[in-house]
């Protein structure tokens, strides 16, 4: 006969080891949130089906191990995942990982948040008849405090990030880990899988934003 307590420490065993890093289509629970927080709507110029679901242990900027949740195109979905797992392996803290509809997709009060995203059906900044790379989800915005938007003129909006202008690393902290600069290990792993960051761009500066080109779309 099996001890009550066998099968409690094999059930938890269980839970405590399974993958934290996961792929799945839009679930109707996933598709209402979506829907509800505005963040998929009419018109938007790829349908749900061709969007996964990901759930992603990070590290919290507490030094916690967190479970944090994506939105991607389907055809990156893989290599979405395996970058994660490496920024996790190499300690790369990020604050928070949320879905934006849970902003009601409100991308400035996503970033007032100190929040890591994915999929938004939006315009870019400036340019409202023309659609993000989130809208096709095949862009991530990573710890938008740390890494601001820096426009043509230099102006950057958010007032928490006014101090991260000048790009450096300064104490050894996870908050200052975050801060993504030309050769950190972390955005040598975004480029390794092919992504492109905005932080090389010369007109303007993106320091959160990577993107990944996608054939055909």
């Amino acid at each position: 006969m099996i001890k009550p307590l066998f099968i409690f420490f094999f059930i938890f065993t269980s839970i405590v080891n399974a993958n934290p890093f996961k792929i799945s289509p839009i679930t109707k629970q996933i598709q209402k949130r979506m829907l509800d927080g505005n963040s998929f709507k009419k018109g938007c110029p790829i349908p749900l089906k061709d969007l996964r679901y990901l759930s992603i242990k990070h590290l919290g900027f507490d030094g916690k191990d967190k479970i944090g949740e994506l939105i991607v195109h389907k055809n990156i979905a893989e290599n979405t995942l395996k970058i994660f797992d490496e920024l996790y392996t190499i300690k790369y803290p990020i604050y928070k990982m949320k879905l934006v509809s849970d902003y009601k997709a409100d991308d400035w009060v996503s970033i007032e948040d100190n929040n890591t995203s994915a999929f938004n059906c939006r315009a870019i900044t400036g340019k409202k008849n023309k659609w993000s790379k989130h809208a096709y989800g095949k862009a991530i915005d990573i710890n938008p405090i740390e890494n601001p938007y820096i426009s043509k003129k230099g102006h950057i909006s958010h007032k928490n990030s006014l101090k991260y202008r000048t790009r450096k690393h300064k104490i050894k902290t996870l908050k200052d880990k975050a801060v993504l600069l030309k050769n950190d290990k972390a955005v040598k792993i975004f480029e390794n899988y092919g992504w492109k960051w905005g932080g090389d761009w010369i007109t303007i500066k993106d320091y959160q934003h990577f993107e990944y080109k996608i054939k055909g779309i």
